[in-house]
């Protein structure tokens, strides 16, 4: 994968300064769900993007001396925080890639910040990671809830859906979702009948779903993820909510949900991401160098975390050093381009900012392969996509 520009940029200081003297050890810590709900959105296929990174970088060329180790965080805030700690202070790691689960990932933003270290976030949605909890060092790569919700949520208003009722994931994330989707259809003439939080992660939605059901609402908000997503909309099928008229928008859907509901079920569903894997000759070829090892095509997150650490590696190169200030510092000051992602800015909150794109799943008469899955629909430009950064945020302000 070319980086036009954050290589560039990197060769640029190099010819400058030199800033390479010598080798540098680079260790690397993949923290997400590897075992639960989020496992097949990120789990080890964000490890093997990680490691496709260090690979395409040539990192051992360059004199960085990569390694990359994993673990499970279980989705519980103490266990990732304690796996973080002995990471940062035992096990010598640089960096901590993807972190889905928001209330995990605000608390590993924090101890990053702590050790100076660099937290590249590719799984988390919570737009707290770089607003009411943002921390100099955290870079929030792929997504947030109000990019989804400047997505997906604007476009089932637009069409019709006015009433929403919100089935929330009881966590930071379904939280910070439901909150930026309730805006975003305020703001579009939409008005909210109710919501219900629901434990997390879950496996009966039914009563859930029958509250959203007798709340004469248009459209039911799935403000979760992964397989309760999955589990939500396959029980609203079984019991019929779609088929008497009202509508299901999955806020975050990803396409490892799409292919295990199948286009019969999941046909029509509009979603929110930042990358598709059949979107050019580019991430088509790099899908199929994922798909060898994983079986499966790559997920936003997955492609995310690939980006980030491409941008990271190209950091350290640049610079000499993974210390965390330096290292983010260069992100914010130096644009990013790829195939997978586009072209990214890092702001000084360290919100990156890119396209994001609406889909629209296929029928299964469209469909002309066991992946081909979606078609888009339009591009939501990232200074649209994203919220403002707040001026308390900016850490690049001297």
């Amino acid at each position: 994968m070319l980086r036009k520009l954050a290589l560039g940029t990197a060769l640029g200081a190099l010819a400058a300064g030199g800033a390479l003297a010598q080798d540098i050890d680079v260790k690397l810590g993949v923290l997400n769900d590897r075992s639960g709900v989020y496992a097949d959105l990120s789990g080890e296929g964000s490890v093997v993007a990680a490691r496709m990174a260090v690979e395409d970088f040539k990192a051992a060329e360059k004199g960085l001396n990569v390694e990359v180790i994993s673990a499970d965080h279980q989705n519980k805030p103490d266990v990732g925080s304690n796996i973080a700690r002995q990471w940062y202070d035992q096990d010598g790691v640089d960096v901590i890639v993807d972190v889905p689960t928001s209330s995990v990932a605000l608390a590993v933003a924090q101890i990053t910040a702590d050790k100076n270290k660099i937290f590249l976030a590719s799984g988390p949605g919570s737009t707290e990671l770089t607003r009411e909890q943002c921390q100099p060092t955290t870079i929030h790569w792929t997504y947030d809830t109000a990019a989804l919700a400047n997505g997906t949520g604007k476009a089932v208003t637009d069409a019709g859906g006015e009433k929403w009722f919100f089935l929330t994931a009881d966590y930071a994330f379904g939280h910070s979702l439901e909150e930026n989707t309730a805006r975003v259809v305020k703001e579009n003439g939409g008005e909210v009948v109710g919501s219900v939080d629901v434990p997390f992660p879950a496996t009966d939605f039914s009563s859930f779903l029958l509250q959203a059901q007798s709340s004469g609402a248009d459209v039911i908000g799935l403000a979760n993820a992964g397989g309760d997503t999955i589990n939500a909309i396959k029980q609203a099928s079984e019991f019929g909510i779609t088929q008497a008229g009202q509508k299901l928008a999955g806020l975050l859907i990803f396409i490892n949900d799409i292919h295990a509901l199948g286009a019969q079920t999941a046909q029509g569903l509009q979603m929110t991401s930042a990358f598709y894997w059949d979107t050019n000759d580019a991430t088509r070829d790099w899908s199929a160098r994922f798909e060898e090892q994983m079986d499966k095509k790559p997920s936003m997150v997955h492609a995310g975390v690939y980006s980030a650490v491409m941008d990271f590696l190209a950091a350290v190169e640049a610079t000499g050093t993974t210390d965390g200030d330096q290292v983010a510092a260069w992100m914010k000051q130096n644009p990013y381009e790829d195939a997978l992602m586009g072209k990214v800015q890092v702001r000084g909150d360290g919100r990156a900012v890119h396209d994001m794109y609406l889909f629209e799943v296929k029928t299964p008469e469209e469909s002309e392969g066991e992946w081909d899955l979606l078609k888009q629909v339009s591009t939501i430009p990232g200074d649209q996509a994203f919220l403002p950064m707040l001026d308390e945020c900016d850490f690049t302000k001297e």
